[in-house]
C-alpha cells in the first residue's frame, strides 16, 4: 500500500526523532541478554563472478530501469531453456538502502532459478561484510522517514553501531520492484523478456525489511511472505517511523499467503514477535523455525548465507515453484529440518 510522503512530513518529522530513540530501549538492545554472534564474512568477489550452489550460478547487477533496486539473477540465462523465474523481493535488515548487504544469500537463492531484486542500489564492497550502520545505510530513498527528516534538516549523523535515524527504505519499494518485473517480462529488448515468473512472487525481508515485507504481502500479486528475524512490533504506531511501513498485527489474520518465519535463538531480538506473529496466521500454511546458536544477524554473510540459506531455497522452490521435493524441508513428521538437532520448528496447514 503505496504511502504519499509529503501528507505525512509535517507530523512525523519529531515522532521520527523520538521513536529511533525509544526503539533500543523497547526492545531491550541493553538489557537483553548477548545475543550470538555471526560466522565470518565471505570474501568478497567481483558482481559478475556468477556464484550459488543452484544449477544456474548468479550475478548481482543493476539495471537502468530500476536503480533504485539491485538485481541477482542467473549468469547465464540461456541455461534455463524454458524455465522461468519467479520473483523474490529483498528488504534488508536495519532498511538500509544497500542492495548488495545480502549478497552472499540472495546470490545463493538466485542460482536455484529465481530473480532475486533486492531494495537499493549496489553499494560500496565493505557493505557486504562490514557490521557498520554508517557503512551500509546508503542514501534514503525517496518517500522513506530518513528522506523526510533530511528534507526537514533534522537527519544527523548516522550511527556507526545501533539503530538508524529513521528507514531508509519504504515498502512502497515492494510494489515498485513487482511493477518492474511486470513491465520487463514484456519489454521488447529486455533479457528477461518472457523468462519472468509474474504468477508467483515472494516478498522476503530481515528485521526492519522484515517488518516491510508483511506490509509488501498484502498486495494480491504475492504468493508467498519471508521474514527473517523479525515481526510486527506490539505497538502499531511504531511500524511507519522504524520500518516506513503500514501494517499492524490485526492485519495479519487477513493475510491470504503462506510464510515462512525463521529466526535466531531466544536472544535474538525479533524471536518473541515472530512467535506472536505465527500465532495470528489463519487457515494458510505457516512455518515458524529458529536455530540455536544464532543471533539476530542470522548467517546471511557467511559464505553463499550460510545455513540460512537452504531453508530460504527450500521454501522458495516449493510454495513459487511447486517442486515437492523441496517441501520435505518442512512436511511430515520426518521432515528436514525437524532431523536437525540445532534447529526447532513448528509449522500450522503443512502437513
Amino acid at each position: 500500500m503505496r504511502v504519499n510522503a509529503s501528507q505525512i512530513l509535517s507530523t512525523l518529522v519529531l515522532s521520527l526523532l523520538s521513536s529511533a530513540c525509544t526503539v533500543a530501549t523497547a526492545q531491550g538492545v541493553d538489557s537483553r541478554p548477548v545475543d550470538f554472534q555471526p560466522g565470518p564474512a565471505a570474501a568478497y568477489v567481483k558482481p559478475d563472478v556468477p556464484l550459488g550452489t543452484g544449477p544456474f550460478p548468479a550475478v548481482m547487477l543493476s539495471d537502468s530501469g530500476l536503480i533504485s533496486h539491485t538485481l541477482y539473477q542467473p549468469a547465464n540465462l540461456q541455461a534455463l531453456k524454458s524455465e522461468k523465474l519467479p520473483v523474490v523481493v529483498w528488504g534488508n535488515g536495519a532498511c538500509v538502502n544497500t542492495g548488495n548487504r545480502f549478497r552472499q544469500f540472495l546470490t545463493e537463492i538466485s542460482s536455484h532459478g529465481f530473480l532475486v531484486v533486492a531494495l537499493g542500489p549496489i553499494g560500496p564492497a565493505e557493505v557486504e561484510s562490514a557490521t557498520s550502520g554508517r557503512l551500509a545505510a546508503g542514501n534514503p530513498a525517496e518517500g522513506s522517514p530518513a528522506a523526510l527528516l533530511a528534507k526537514a534538516g533534522r537527519l544527523g549523523p548516522i550511527p556507526a553501531t545501533g539503530m538508524l535515524p529513521g528507514a531508509f527504505t519504504t515498502a512502497n519499494q515492494f510494489a515498485d520492484a513487482i511493477d518492474w518485473a511486470y513491465a520487463e517480462n514484456i519489454r521488447d529488448g529486455s533479457a528477461l523478456k518472457g523468462k519472468i515468473d509474474t504468477d508467483n512472487i515472494a516478498v522476503m525481508g530481515q528485521s526492519c525489511g522484515g517488518v516491510q515485507a508483511i506490509d509488501a504481502a498484502r498486495d494480491p500479486r504475492v504468493k508467498t511472505l519471508g521474514v527473517w528475524n523479525s515481526g510486527l512490533f506490539p505497538d502499531a504506531k511504531r511500524m511507519w517511523p522504524v520500518a516506513a511501513a503500514r501494517v499492524r498485527k490485526e492485519d495479519i489474520p487477513l493475510l491470504k499467503v503462506s510464510a515462512i518465519y525463521v529466526t535466531g535463538a531466544p536472544t535474538d531480538v525479533a524471536y518473541k514477535n515472530a512467535d506472536d506473529d505465527y500465532e495470528r496466521f489463519v487457515g494458510v500454511p505457516v512455518v515458524r523455525a529458529w536455530r540455536e546458536k544464532t543471533g539476530h544477524s542470522g548467517t546471511y554473510r557467511e559464505t553463499l548465507g550460510g545455513d540460512f540459506s537452504p531453508v530460504a531455497v527450500a521454501w522458495l522452490r516449493w510454495q513459487l515453484k511447486g517442486q515437492t521435493a523441496a517441501s520435505k524441508m518442512f512436511a511430515g513428521s520426518d521432515c528436514g529440518l525437524c532431523q536437525k538437532p540445532d534447529w526447532h520448528l513448528r509449522k500450522k496447514n503443512i502437513d
